[in-house]
């Protein structure tokens, strides 16, 4: 599906889940002295006006980050790289722009790392093309993400780590999510993948983590589960889940919990 496009709920509480347990992954992986090649299978545009048109609409954006951005005990709990690539792309405040996953690594990772981005819609691919374009580390593909980051997984002394964030629009989206796991172990062991999935009433998210527990033991799968609203209102998103897999001797903190769990 090309309808999709973040604008309307970037910097929400989804948002902030996902982007509080991506930098501190990055910044375990950095922290070691092997390069880290970074790709995401649906990057959006990278760069959001929580001012905009779009994010006021919704208001999900002013019960999100610009809330939090006015909180300093909840900003001193949040990893500091995260709050640097915030400031990055606002002259050193916390808005009204915010940083998309792309950015966010991009803020994180070193010279010697690599980033993969795809992303299928033409509007949001133009827009991510354009904010990427100064970072020659940053490689941009209009192309199916998941063919894509098969088709290019880097050699053996390379870390990784890949980010997978569909929209699920449609519900087929979760057990390609599940299959796209499997396939991506079967040809890279090092890599360490991070899947988001929304909590619904309908609980489609369910057959994801039973399809990923299938292929995938208790040690190499963490969940990381965070909720806002009642789920038995029934009134669309009450939450947001994060699915960590990594074999655990490759991964240095790998065995710990993602943030939020």
């Amino acid at each position: 599906m090309l309808s999709y496009q973040h604008i309307y709920h970037a910097g929400n509480a989804a948002d902030i889940h996902k982007h509080r347990a991506l930098a501190e992954i990055l910044d375990r992986m950095t922290a070691r002295g092997r390069p880290v090649s970074y790709f995401e299978t649906h990057a959006g545009r990278a760069l959001y006006d929580l001012e905009s048109t779009e994010a006021l609409k919704t208001g999900e954006a002013a019960r999100g980050w610009l809330k939090i951005a006015g909180d300093a005990r909840t900003l001193a709990d949040l990893p500091k790289s995260y709050v640097s690539a915030v400031r990055g792309v606002n002259d050193g405040a916390l808005g009204p722009n915010y940083p998309g996953s792309p950015l966010l690594a991009a803020s994180i990772l070193r010279a010697q790392d690599r980033l993969h981005l795809f992303e299928l819609h033409p509007k949001e691919h133009a827009a991510l093309s354009e904010s990427v374009l100064s970072d020659r580390r940053i490689s941009v593909y209009r192309a199916d993400g998941y063919e894509g980051v098969l088709s290019l997984i880097p050699p053996p002394r390379n870390a990784g780590l890949v980010l997978v964030d569909p929209s699920y629009e449609v519900k087929s989206e979760y057990g390609q999510a599940a299959e796209f796991a499997a396939e991506l172990f079967a040809r890279w062991r090092d890599a360490t993948l991070l899947i988001w999935y929304p909590l619904l009433p309908a609980g489609r998210h369910e057959h994801l983590l039973s399809a990923l527990r299938k292929h995938f033991g208790d040690g190499d799968l963490t969940t990381s589960e965070t909720c806002w609203s009642d789920p038995s209102s029934g009134r669309g998103m009450y939450g947001s889940g994060l699915a960590r897999v990594c074999f655990t001797r490759n991964v240095p903190g790998s065995g710990k919990n993602i943030t939020g769990s």
